[in-house]
């Protein structure tokens, strides 16, 4: 994907109100805000400067600068063959100075093995003076054998791990807060952020801490597929690499993101940062805290997005919600209350337009919690009451659900052509062959032709079909009768159900014409 570099409003702000100071304009674009002098009669001294941008952010930044922390972390690993025993200089990601250590301790290594001690950098900040509680991300501290803290006044504290969500990339961290007087900063609403809205980073990039920048609000909810509950607030403000686990600061001072990725082609800000929003983030730090872990909600079904195809071949007007593509055994709904082919709507009231949202908001319950989730069952609207699992225990159920292939081998089956697929009937010939487990149930495909409808949607021999249509099918000639019937009632696309060898289900929509 091609990536544009955006030109940030506040230097657009000061280009433009330069150069309308040199073309003799009396006022500057709307950014731009007249200093307490200006609204003084003229002196004689000459005409009024006007200041162009937002107003100064130093009173704020000074405020908050003694609340925000460098992380520094060390490991130690084992040397490679030809490495001696000295430690080598380990730069932040993407620092220009890790060239320059690379090659003057390039040659001044000795022979042997042995323990070496890798060094990263990070940030973070203070969210409980009290308790000596700081907030960062997973990723600085991951996999490190010590922890220390270090504080805009050159002071230092060891710290030491209470907990990490590796989902959510935030990790909490404790020091002894009698070793030293503490200031902390603590978390606003990010639900209130909007496009637009300035805000201010401070952090550790390339290693210089209290490094503050300011930026704009310039998206949210992003998904950038860093885990299962994206949700980042983007901006503009520069993020660069050490900044990861440092605040985002609304501009009352309040920790509205914790600055966590960055897009970049070059390890350098282009303007594109990402921050977890608060709302996530205090919910994880409370629960971490409190139980040195998350304890997520869990509703034990499997999803997939409700496409166009999907929705037309349901009856669907609008493509929303999230199908329901497989229940998990032993789950909160393994009991009939929601069933495979169900198009979840709403959950606890909050409604699902698209189906990254409901694991987002199922994790956000609380364990045990009794919630309404509103479905869409074969065109008919209803709400059943589930009383939420543990997700960190349903993990462990579906891990049990897969099981191991058996291996292949040869075996005649009846078949019957449709589609671009060779189906046959699931017999123990079949089974063996394609190593599909005994409670999977339906009809096999055993073979799919290049370049047909099945195969640009993935189907592949030793998929099941269990369902066309949401009617199951046991035989090749199910199959055979429900495409016709779909035909006979003008439908464009055939919605299948499938199953894989070890039972996980999933849909897929086939044109028909």
């Amino acid at each position: 994907m091609k990536r544009h570099h955006p030109m940030p409003a506040l230097r657009t702000a000061l280009c433009c109100a330069a150069m309308a100071l040199l073309a003799g304009a009396s006022t500057v674009p709307s950014l731009a805000q007249t200093t307490p002098e200006a609204d003084a009669p003229a002196a004689a001294a000459g005409p009024q400067v006007t200041q162009a941008g937002p107003a100064s952010v130093a009173d704020l930044a000074e405020g908050l600068l003694g609340a925000v922390v460098n992380i520094s972390t060390s490991q130690n690993v084992k040397g490679s063959e030809g490495q001696g025993t000295v430690p080598l200089p380990q730069a932040p990601e993407g620092s220009p100075f890790q060239d320059f250590f690379d090659e003057f301790f390039k040659d001044r290594q000795g022979g042997g093995g042995g323990q070496q001690k890798v060094q990263s950098l990070g940030s973070g900040f203070v969210v409980d003076a009290a308790e000596g509680i700081v907030v960062t991300n997973n990723h600085v501290i991951a996999d490190a054998d010590e922890i220390e803290i270090n504080f805009s006044d050159g002071s230092k504290l060891k710290a030491e791990l209470v907990g990490t969500d590796t989902k959510t990339d935030i990790a909490v961290l404790k020091v002894d807060p009698t070793l030293k007087k503490l200031k902390a900063v603590k978390f606003g609403d990010s639900d209130k952020m909007r496009i637009g809205d300035w805000v201010m980073a401070i952090g550790n990039p390339f290693g210089l801490g209290g490094t503050v920048t300011v930026g704009i609000v310039s998206a949210r909810n992003r998904d950038i597929d860093a885990g299962p509950y994206d949700d980042f607030i983007q901006t503009d403000a520069a993020i660069n690499r050490g900044n990861s686990g440092g605040p985002l600061f609304n501009m009352y001072g309040e920790v509205v993101g914790i600055n966590t990725a960055i897009i970049s082609p070059s390890g350098g800000s282009i303007g594109i940062g990402f921050s977890i929003p608060a709302e996530m983030a205090v919910s994880v730090v409370s629960q971490l805290r409190e139980f040195g872990e998350t304890r997520r909600g869990w509703l034990g079904v499997r999803i997939q997005p409700v496409t166009d195809e999907i929705a037309e071949s349901l009856g669907i007007k609008v493509a929303k919600g999230a199908l329901v593509s497989g229940i998990i055994k032993g789950g909160p709904v393994d009991n009939g209350l929601i069933e495979v082919g169900d198009v979840i709507v709403k959950f606890d009231g909050k409604d699902i337009d698209e189906s990254r949202e409901l694991p987002l908001a199922v994790a956000e319950s609380p364990v045990g919690k009794v919630v309404d989730v509103v479905v869409l069952r074969k065109g008919v609207e209803m709400t059943v009451k589930v009383t939420l699992g543990r997700l960190e225990e349903g993990e462990k159920l579906a891990e049990g659900e897969n099981g191991a292939p058996a291996e292949e081998d040869d075996g005649p089956v009846a078949t019957a052509s449709i589609l671009g697929m060779t189906v046959g009937e699931l017999t123990d010939e079949a089974r063996t062959r394609f190593g599909i487990e005994a409670d999977v149930s339906g009809v096999v495909v055993t073979e799919v032709a290049a370049d047909s409808a099945a195969a640009e949607r993935g189907i592949a021999a030793g998929d099941v079909i269990t369902e066309i249509a949401q009617e199951s099918v046991a035989t090749p000639k199910d199959v055979l009768d429900r495409i016709a019937a779909l035909k006979e009632q003008g439908r464009k696309n055939a919605l299948l159900m499938l199953a894989s060898k070890t039972g996980e289900l999933r849909f897929v929509t086939i044109r028909m014409d």
